[in-house]
C-alpha cells in the first residue's frame, strides 16, 4: 500500500535530521515541535535490519508532519571495497525496499559512500556508484549520494564520473572535498546541546537543505501542506 502524501522538492534551509534508529511516536512528535521538518531513514542493504524504517514508523513521520527520505545501510563504515556487481545489487535492494515500504515514484533514495578500503581503485568506486544509480532511477526514484569520510574520489571524480546530481554531505566533509562545481545540496552537522530533543535518547545528526548546489534540491514525502502543517 502507498504511503500517504505527495513528493516535495525540499526548500531551500528547511532543517531534518537522519538517524539509524527507530522512532517512537512520541519521540517523532518531539521532533516536530522542535523544528525538524523532515527525516532520512535508513533501508537494509543485505540482511534484514531491526531498526530499518517499516511502514508504520513511516506514516508517524508522515501524520506529525516530517517529510521522508531514504538512506540504504553502508557495507562498512571502516573499510569495504566496492565493485560494479555490488552496485547493481545494492542498488536494486534499496529500490525494492523503498516500493515495499510504499514509497511512490519520484522521492530521492540515497546511496551511502563512505568507508572505502584505502587503496581502492577509482574506477571500481565509480562503477560501484554508477550501477547503484541506474539501479535506484531506472525504479523510479530519484538517486542520491552520501559523500562520507573515505569516500575513495575526488572532488572532480565526484562531480565528473558519477551519474548523480543530488549530493549530501557528511557533517566531517570539509569544503575541499565537496563534489567539484555543483556541491552539496544537502549539508549534514553534529547536533549541539541546543539542537537536541528532551527526553529522548535517539542518535541522530542535523541536515540542512542548501539551494546553494547545482541540479536541483532532494525530494521527499511528505503531506498536504508540509513544512508548515500540521
Amino acid at each position: 500500500m502507498t504511503l500517504p502524501g505527495h513528493v516535495f522538492t525540499a526548500p531551500d534551509g528547511v532543517r531534518g535530521f537522519d538517524s539509524a534508529e527507530t522512532a517512537t511516536p512520541s519521540a517523532i512528535a518531539a521532533f516536530r515541535r522542535s523544528g525538524y521538518r523532515f527525516c532520512i531513514r535508513y533501508v537494509r542493504r543485505d540482511k534484514p535490519h531491526a531498526s530499518a524504517l517499516s511502514a508504520n514508523e513511516a506514516r508517524h513521520f508522515l501524520l506529525a508532519g516530517i517529510g521522508l527520505m531514504l538512506v540504504q545501510y553502508v557495507e562498512s563504515e571502516g573499510a569495504w571495497t566496492p565493485s560494479a556487481v555490488k552496485g547493481t545489487k545494492n542498488g536494486s535492494v534499496a529500490a525494492a525496499e523503498a516500493e515495499k515500504l510504499g514509497v511512490p515514484w519520484g522521492v530521492t533514495v540515497w546511496c551511502d559512500l563512505e568507508g572505502v578500503a584505502p587503496g581502492t581503485p577509482a574506477q571500481k568506486v565509480i562503477d560501484y556508484c554508477n550501477q547503484w544509480h541506474a539501479a535506484v532511477s531506472s525504479a523510479g526514484y530519484a538517486a542520491g549520494v552520501y559523500v562520507g569520510y573515505h569516500a575513495g574520489l575526488s572532488p572532480k571524480q565526484l562531480y565528473r564520473a558519477l551519474r548523480f546530481t543530488h549530493y549530501w554531505g557528511a557533517y566531517n566533509l570539509n569544503a575541499d572535498q565537496y563534489p567539484a562545481v555543483r556541491g552539496l545540496q544537502m549539508k549534514q552537522s553534529r547536533p549541539r546541546r541546543s539542537d537536541l530533543v528532551p527526553n529522548f535518547g535517539i542518535d541522530f545528526q542535523i541536515d540542512k537543505i542548501s539551494a546553494d548546489a547545482l541540479g536541483g534540491r532532494p525530494t521527499l514525502l511528505a503531506l498536504e501542506g508540509w513544512p508548515e502543517l500540521p
